[in-house]
């Protein structure tokens, strides 16, 4: 969820990285340093290749769990703490190190494939079933899973992963080390594990910082914007994970209005006064935001608006309508993408007479892509009314009818109609900032979260990849 709304890249925040590296770096010296850990390599920060046998030695006594608790927690935060040593051509390394070297072994696993099939007896069965399944456990996740144990090891394990993603690529070994640890992840990140809370302005402020850095949708401009967006007539909510009680996993910020919202500027403006939450009747999402690259693919922000829409309607009974307002993210691309075909029909004659108009009063392009890719074309009202229809009309288009895998191409309306929403209405000029003309040509959707429709159109999208969506999106296609 940048942010779902969706952009799903976890957005990075440096200076609150580098704090929480300087507690894990403080932290587990304390631990290795216990005289528990034996004899720790001095690792250059490159990890040069004279340095890589030491670091695969350094991993196999880990794995070896000699001695006790104690000793094998010193080991694991050893090796923790050297790998926070590295730079990013060491961590490559160190990475590489572990995907390599430390994968199932062939061998070992043809041995026992063949124990299976030759296996006579149900005892000799399922002894060698066991054992497989035992070998086709890398011995790189049972390294992982040490870090476990330690003090910030699941959020050390997080960011492991946001390193590997940077080098993965298509180099087969390293994914099958991200599906490995994702793996971990996901089953350690599940929701039942997560704790949802409400986020007030009366938090801690290095609470209120994250979501400050977090937020991925529409950036937060200063402390008073903040405080604007956690007054009285908004909610903030996120998940939080016990190992991680300070850091958010993903939030969702909701505006508690009258009527469904349609602009993002009037819903963002700090001058607006709070309404009075009981005399609100809709609750719009306008933001839903990831914190964690680490968590890339671990899903949670569908669960997180179910539960919010059950929270809300529960403890706010006069809220009636329950629906986003987000951005159409790959809408330009797509319009970019029909304009280069050069038997595409975008305009109508009519519209296309209206532009060839005002291009002989104005003396500038009347072509569509010299027109969009002028920032403020929006600001000229007479072009403004005259691209309203075909972009509108070219908005429900793809929305509604562009697939990749037979589910929709935008990954914002993707993710809303496989939670049972549906697309409820297309706003025109709802964005007009410049990351909202550059990647939505200024549109926006309101998708419909409606209790008693959730499933239905949840079954509808994911069995035939229809969109579902109302009388009047449609009716944009005609």
């Amino acid at each position: 969820m940048k942010g779902v709304d969706l952009s799903m890249n976890a957005p990075s925040a440096p200076g609150l990285l580098d704090r929480t590296l300087a507690n894990l770096r403080s932290g587990w010296r304390r631990i290795s340093s216990s005289g528990h850990a034996g004899k720790i390599p001095r690792l250059r920060a490159d990890l040069p290749d004279a340095d890589r046998e030491a670091l695969k030695q350094q991993m196999r006594e880990c794995l070896e769990s000699k001695g006790g608790e104690v000793s094998a927690r010193a080991r694991a935060a050893a090796l923790g703490h050297a790998y926070l040593d590295l730079n990013h051509q060491g961590k490559r390394r160190f990475l590489e190190t572990l995907a390599y070297d430390f994968a199932v072994e062939p061998e070992a696993l043809q041995d026992c494939a063949n124990a299976v099939l030759k296996a006579g007896d149900l005892n000799a069965q399922l002894s060698a079933m066991s054992r497989l399944r035992e070998v086709l456990t890398p011995p790189r996740v049972k390294l992982l899973t040490q870090f476990n144990a330690l003090p910030e090891g699941v959020r050390f394990l997080v960011d492991l992963r946001a390193d590997l993603l940077e080098h993965t690529g298509d180099n087969l070994i390293m994914q099958s080390l991200d599906a490995d640890l994702k793996g971990l992840l996901a089953s350690w990140f599940d929701i039942g594990f997560l704790d949802l809370k409400r986020i007030t302005w009366k938090e801690p402020a290095a609470l209120l910082e994250k979501l400050i850095a977090y937020e991925a949708v529409h950036e937060i401009r200063s402390w008073e914007d903040l405080k604007h967006r956690l007054n009285s007539d908004r909610r903030c909510y996120a998940y939080f994970h016990p190992r991680m009680p300070d850091e958010p996993l993903i939030f969702v910020q909701v505006a508690l209005v009258s009527g469904m919202a349609d602009d993002i500027q009037n819903l963002l403006d700090e001058s607006r006064p709070a309404q009075d939450p009981e005399t609100a009747d809709a609750g719009i999402f306008y933001s839903i935001s990831n914190t964690q690259k680490g968590l890339q693919g671990v899903s949670f922000g569908d669960f997180l608006i179910k539960r919010v829409v059950d929270h809300l309607s529960k403890d706010l009974t006069n809220l009636k309508t329950f629906a986003t307002l987000s951005p159409v993210p790959g809408f330009r691309r797509f319009l970019d993408e029909l304009i280069t075909q050069a038997d595409s029909k975008l305009l109508t004659k009519a519209e296309t007479d209206k532009l060839n108009s005002i291009a002989d009063t104005d003396k500038e392009s009347c072509e569509l892509k010299d027109i969009l890719s002028r920032r403020d074309w929006h600001q000229n009202e007479e072009l403004a009314n005259i691209l309203k229809g075909p972009l509108m009309r070219l908005g429900a288009q793809y929305l509604l009818e562009e697939k990749t895998n037979n589910r929709a191409r935008d990954r914002v309306a993707n993710f809303h109609l496989s939670n049972g929403a549906r697309v409820e209405r297309i706003n025109w000029l709802a964005d007009t900032s410049e990351r909202g003309m550059l990647r939505s040509a200024g549109l926006m959707v309101n998708y419909r979260y409606k209790l008693s429709d959730i499933e239905k159109n949840h079954e509808t999208y994911s069995a035939s990849g229809e969109v579902v969506a109302s009388s009047a999106v449609k009716s944009l296609l005609k």
